[in-house]
């Protein structure tokens, strides 16, 4: 894989965290479908994308946000 670009499943990720969802359940559900995952697994990569700089520099919107989420829950324990 090309050291500048992210992978597609990487980009799937980020875009499954960009959207919405209406309610408990439907997240984890749209993990398991769309990308044949399991939830924790997923989160394990989420949160080793939010580390990456390929991955800021491809959603720097969603990547800030996200690490900003995990910085406040990191600091409420």
């Amino acid at each position: 894989m090309d050291q500048e670009q992210l992978g597609r499943r990487e980009q799937d990720i980020l875009a499954l965290e960009r959207r919405g969802f209406p309610g408990p359940g439907a997240k984890e559900r749209a993990i398991r479908e769309e990308l044949g995952l399991a939830p924790v697994r997923y989160y394990q990569l989420l949160n080793a994308l939010l580390d990456d700089p390929r991955a800021l520099a491809f959603d720097p919107v969603t990547v800030n946000r996200l690490r900003r989420v995990r910085e406040a829950r990191r600091a409420e324990r």
